[in-house]
């Protein structure tokens, strides 16, 4: 992308990993790439922070049951699993993601003793199954607007303890900075480009704060600022 491109309005390009042709190897390969570069920008912190204040409120013994919405190759359920294991909170976790090919790369990676339950198919199918936290991580840029309105209305609608919105925050130091670590790192093509284009296609304050208003959460939901470079919105009830 022109590193000199207004990031005034975000992007609407849609990303290539995202393409339904898409080699199934070739997607594995951008799956395991985006988890390493989540864990070198530390994309677990904030989501695990979320769940540190819900535990504080909220610790039980009976598990909490939490649904992961676009899993990708499922890095965050599995640090999830780590640690709920740390702190002895029993968990039931759920993965649903939209690509039939997600499932066989998350399988491949975790260990079958966390038992987490990888499911293909359309969140909104989920609805009623009583979850206590429902989750995403770097997927609501992803959607469109009435997609992202119908996943606030979802989560609201069915998280019993809370919810959380884990994005990027659409700012020129990342813009810029991102490329350079992707080459560092020497990720696959597709993700130094989607990398950068999706920081292009985040939100910033404003934009979050007009689409809570617009589903009546202004006041239930707060935005707030995670390094780095972090836009998350979060619900505790």
């Amino acid at each position: 992308m022109n590193p000199f491109a207004s990031l005034s309005q975000r992007h609407t390009t849609e990303e290539q990993m995202d393409a339904a042709d898409l080699p199934a190897t070739r997607y594995d390969r951008v799956l395991r790439d985006l988890a390493r570069v989540n864990a070198v920008t530390m994309a677990p912190r904030a989501t695990l922070r979320f769940l540190e204040a819900v535990h504080a409120r909220d610790a039980r013994a009976t598990p909490w049951r939490i649904l992961d919405v676009g899993y990708g190759q499922g890095d965050m359920l599995r640090r999830i699993a780590r640690w709920a294991g740390q702190r002895g909170q029993r968990v039931e976790l759920v993965g649903i993601d939209l690509n039939t090919r997600s499932a066989a790369s998350a399988r491949a990676a975790t260990s079958p003793e966390m038992a987490i339950d990888w499911r293909t198919g359309d969140y909104r199918d989920l609805a009623g199954e009583r979850w206590d936290i429902v989750l995403s991580s770097l997927v609501a840029h992803h959607m469109s607007d009435a997609e992202r309105a119908d996943f606030l209305t979802f989560m609201e609608g069915e998280a019993a303890l809370g919810w959380m919105v884990n994005d990027l925050h659409r700012h020129r130091l990342a813009y810029l900075g991102y490329p350079w670590l992707a080459r560092a790192m020497g990720v696959d093509p597709i993700v130094r480009a989607d990398g950068q284009l999706s920081i292009a296609r985040s939100f910033r304050r404003g934009e979050w704060t007009a689409m809570l208003a617009r589903a009546e959460l202004e006041n239930a939901a707060k935005i707030v600022r995670r390094f780095p470079f972090r836009l998350c919105v979060e619900r505790i009830r």
